[in-house]
């Protein structure tokens, strides 16, 4: 009977860990220079960049990646204004068997090719640690203008998933070319609105 709840615990803590990004929060901060890594070209980045526009970011096992290629052909095939959308790879270097300079080699060829996208190269699975997601796996995540996560799948997307996430781009882009008023002028044009309401009442 222990041996079976144990299990079940473990599988309840494990599916608690791995769930993704929480969605409608601010990821927590994250960092990759120096020896946890950082760029392609050996700059650090950090997930505070991952505001002013809408950003998708991959976080993959070099061996798993593949395992979303529909959702990447989605949205490749939406061809995003880049003053708009970005995109991050975080590559999860301590996930596979690969060598680090064979993996590199690669993630520098793709940078010269994709230069839109900002390979960064995460040498002990920070990500995971920090964010919590799936280990040797490909987990995709969305974040607003404001850095605040808005989608978060930790494996292979579904079908209703890559439509969902497509959606939710699209929304947040509409919103960055028409941006509602503020709140002080909505709160004008009511007041406007209903002072000549009661003249109109009144005549």
């Amino acid at each position: 009977m222990k041996k079976v709840s144990f299990s079940v615990l473990f599988i309840l803590l494990s599916v608690g860990l791995f769930a993704g990004l929480p969605v409608g929060q601010n990821a927590p901060l994250l960092e990759l220079s120096g020896d946890d890594g950082g760029r392609v070209d050996d700059t650090a980045w950090s997930s505070n960049e991952l505001v002013g526009k809408v950003w998708v970011v991959v976080h993959a096992d070099p061996d798993e990646s593949e395992t979303n290629n529909a959702a990447t052909e989605a949205l490749k095939a939406e061809d995003y204004p880049k003053d708009v959308y970005g995109s991050v790879a975080l590559i999860n270097m301590a996930a596979t068997w690969k060598p680090n300079f064979a993996i590199n080699l690669i993630l520098a060829g793709k940078q010269e090719d994709y230069p839109s996208t900002v390979y960064v190269r995460d040498n002990d699975n920070m990500v995971g640690k920090i964010w919590g997601l799936a280990d040797d796996s490909n987990n995709i995540a969305v974040f607003d203008p404001t850095g605040k996560v808005i989608f978060s799948v930790d494996g292979q997307l579904s079908d209703n998933d890559i439509k969902k996430m497509i959606a939710l781009i699209n929304a947040e882009i509409e919103l960055l070319r028409n941006p509602p008023p503020p709140v002080d002028e909505v709160d004008e044009t009511m007041e406007s609105e209903e002072s000549m309401e009661e003249t109109e009442a009144t005549e």
